[in-house]
């Protein structure tokens, strides 16, 4: 039995919005959506499965004019020079995944050498020493200490400035 959805169910179901869908299927990233007769769009299972391959190639940084050259050799359909064309893009797309994948454990590699780091700054550091919010914390009633006394010492003298007293 197949499946149809309704536009609202396919963008439920894929996590893309009505706009999408419609969006890609304009610029040929999507076979024609059947229609019903109020012209609808019904979603199939196979559209959902194309859908979620996008969506992955996507989420894998690969550009929409790579998955339109894609779709475009998907159409047209399984002869020699498009499977090739479609495995060598592919190909070419999990090399570049993969260098950036390294990339990204180097980088993380880093960040968990610098915790490391902190990490043994801390243990050798005096038990009592005062965290660094606590000192951002204190800093600023501090400041506002300051301030208030300040307002209340301009009060003061600011009053008798405003209204001198005449000599008698």
């Amino acid at each position: 039995m197949t499946t149809s959805l309704t536009i609202q169910q396919a963008a439920a179901k894929t996590g893309l919005s009505v706009h999408t869908l419609r969006y890609y299927e304009k610029i040929g990233l999507l076979d024609p959506i059947a229609r019903q007769d109020n012209t609808h769009r019904l979603f199939r299972e196979e559209d959902l499965t194309w859908i979620g391959f996008l969506l992955k190639l996507r989420s894998t940084g690969l550009p929409i004019r790579d998955m339109l050259r894609y779709a475009e050799l998907r159409r047209a359909g399984n002869t020699a020079q498009s499977v090739s064309a479609r495995k060598a893009l592919l190909q070419q797309h999990a090399r570049t995944v993969e260098e950036t994948i390294a990339e990204l454990q180097s980088n993380l590699a880093v960040l968990h050498m610098k915790v490391n780091m902190y990490e043994d700054l801390e243990a050798a550091l005096p038990a009592v020493v005062v965290t660094h919010q606590q000192s951002i914390e204190d800093a600023s009633n501090e400041h506002s200490n300051d301030s208030n006394k300040r307002n209340n010492s301009t009060r003061k003298t600011g009053n008798a400035s405003r209204h001198p007293q005449t000599r008698r």
